[in-house]
């Protein structure tokens, strides 16, 4: 198997790839078209060494996904609705509104209905960041079920499983055909799910040691360590994807689950859209 460097996302009608050295997005159009843009890429630790440190570049891992996030999303968005043309900024102005609101609904709002129950559960606090850990999961299940009602984010879904079906493909050595990447899994143990859901698990501990009763400070606190439990959540993802151990096997089992709500099995003509993609950014030394 090759080593996994390529990763990626769903973007409106399309697949955006990357790996570190190039980024593509591969969109289908109105007209049936397939309309590649692949940019070459500089990573930030290329500049400054020490930010691809263990732990550190967790981070800077986050934030270039968000980049490339953005600005890809914006790209399909204005190739599938050429008369609305949407701007890098614009986009970005509503990539920071949903994270602020992600961050409030998913790690603020658990400290907030949970809190009153200090006082019940004896000051323990592992039992109370046990019980904000199930409220998180539940709001994001619940979030999922809820979003995959729409016909278009279920659209958004059937890439997302065209996306981790051809980085399987690639990295199985398998030919780059939508046959092919068909039969492989939908499932990846490198996808942004389960480095969602690994983040909450860590928070049970990392918060345990930092509960102060005062609600503000605890909030306050919670933000502070976010990038400390992405950075941590980032190394465990990286190895339990190359480990064939039980233990990574185990770790990866509850995200993989989580997964069969964020992906869906995607059509021949999703997968050619995600082969345009792969194609745009694989090194030809490598196919």
């Amino acid at each position: 198997m090759k080593q996994g460097n390529i990763g990626g996302q769903a973007v409106i009608e399309g697949v955006m790839l990357r790996s570190p050295q190039r980024q593509a997005v591969a969109v289908r159009t109105a007209n049936g078209e397939i309309v590649t843009n692949a940019s070459p890429l500089v990573p930030l630790a290329r500049r400054w060494p020490v930010l691809g440190f263990p732990l550190i570049r967790g981070v800077v891992a986050l934030y270039e996904s968000l980049s490339g996030a953005v600005s890809s999303l914006a790209m399909s968005a204005n190739l599938t609705d050429p008369q609305e043309q949407i701007s890098p900024a614009q986009f970005a102005f509503v990539a920071v509104v949903s994270l602020a609101l992600g961050i409030g609904l998913f790690f603020l709002l658990p400290v907030v209905l949970v809190n009153p129950l200090a006082r019940w559960l004896g000051g323990s606090s592992l039992l109370l960041n046990l019980l904000e850990s199930i409220v998180r999961i539940l709001l994001f299940i619940s979030y999922l079920l809820l979003v995959g009602l729409s016909r278009d984010i279920r659209r958004t879904f059937e890439y997302h499983g065209a996306e981790h079906k051809v980085i399987s493909c690639w990295e199985q050595d398998k030919p780059l055909t939508a046959e092919a990447a068909a039969a492989c899994s939908r499932l990846h143990p490198r996808c942004g799910t389960s480095f969602l859901l690994l983040v909450v698990i860590l928070s049970i501990l990392l918060f345990s040691l930092f509960s102060p009763p005062t609600l503000w400070v605890k909030l306050a606190l919670r933000l502070a360590l976010l990038p400390v439990l992405a950075g941590i959540a980032y190394e465990i993802i990286k190895w339990t994807a190359k480990s064939p151990s039980f233990i990574a096997k185990a770790l990866l089992a509850p995200g993989l689950a989580l997964q069969k709500l964020t992906t869906r099995e995607p059509d021949a003509s999703q997968l050619e859209v995600a082969l345009a993609a792969l194609a745009g950014v694989i090194d030809p030394g490598e196919e």
